[in-house]
């Protein structure tokens, strides 16, 4: 009898024994399955980043430098194997270069003209921007109505004290032809070949500089680019803030575009996946960074 109860604790154990092993086996047998199934996911994924390669060209606003630069840091940073190229001369020499096929995105800070549009050039909107007024900071005004803007620009109103500012001359400055920003300004205010300058600056930095150390001076800028060397004034009571320019409220506000000869989808698949990166979250949440809004 105690040769039969030995024997059978003994094949109990050994049953036991052998369970523990298949499960043990099971065990790592998944778990192996699990690591070569992340291992490929993530050599899928470091192929595919590598099998991107080339270059981007683009060419346009100055005022849209901030926004590119940031984009192009960040997506090359994502795209190890990718260049992108950019130069800063201008929305209008932007245009031009895309049309002419030279350059494979033109930026540009205003809306294209009809006659862009004709040559097959395709208005891409990737963020709106506001247009900021900045005077040199000791300046007295805070406000101007849209009316007393354009009398400044048209060359009406001469001197500050007529504004209810100090006894001295408004010198208006403003950005040489072509740019976008000054396209815009003077789109919307419907001062087209009106505007009396006393200085045309070819870029954004030129015109915070000059109005920053000219005691009366007046520019628009982009709103990203405001600093405290300047003092950016109300319209019709309203501030240039991003709130305000989503609200409909603040006057002066204008698109940031990648122009593309023809549709998106007929671009290389470089141009498509960079303008996949701007439209997924990782790029929004770059364009919110340097102050500027998303396109509805």
């Amino acid at each position: 009898m105690r040769k039969k109860i030995f024997a059978a604790v003994m094949a109990g154990m050994m049953l036991l024994s052998l369970a523990a092993c298949g499960s043990g086996k099971e065990e790592t047998t998944k778990a192996a399955e699990t690591t070569k199934t992340a291992e490929t996911t993530k050599t899928a994924e470091t192929t595919s980043k590598e099998e991107t390669s080339g270059s981007i060209s683009m060419s346009g606003s100055t005022s849209m430098e901030k926004l590119v630069t940031a984009l192009g840091e960040a997506f090359m940073d994502e795209n190890k194997n990718v260049t992108v190229n950019s130069e800063f001369v201008g929305s209008g020499a932007g245009i031009e270069a895309v049309t002419a096929g030279t350059v494979d995105i033109g930026n540009s800070s205003r809306a294209l003209k009809d006659e862009e549009k004709a040559n097959g050039v395709i208005e891409n909107i990737v963020a709106i921007d506001g247009i900021a007024m900045v005077v040199d900071p000791e300046n007295a005004v805070t406000d101007l109505t849209k009316e007393q803007l354009i009398q400044i620009y048209d060359g009406t109103v001469t001197n500050w004290k007529d504004l209810g500012g100090s006894d001295m001359p408004v010198i208006v400055i403003g950005r040489e032809a072509g740019s976008g920003t000054r396209g815009a300004f003077e789109e919307i205010l419907k001062l087209e070949d009106k505007c009396q300058y006393a200085s045309e600056l070819d870029n954004t930095g030129a015109v915070m500089a000059r109005v920053a150390a000219t005691p009366g001076a007046i520019g628009y800028v982009s709103l990203d680019v405001v600093d405290d060397t300047v003092k950016a004034v109300s319209l019709d009571g309203v501030e240039p803030t991003e709130e305000n320019i989503k609200a409909g409220s603040y006057i002066l506000s204008r698109p940031f575009v990648m122009a593309t000869k023809g549709e998106i989808s007929e671009q290389s698949e470089l141009v498509q996946a960079w303008f996949a990166y701007i439209n997924s979250d990782a790029g929004k949440e770059v364009i919110q960074s340097v102050g500027l809004i998303l396109p509805d």
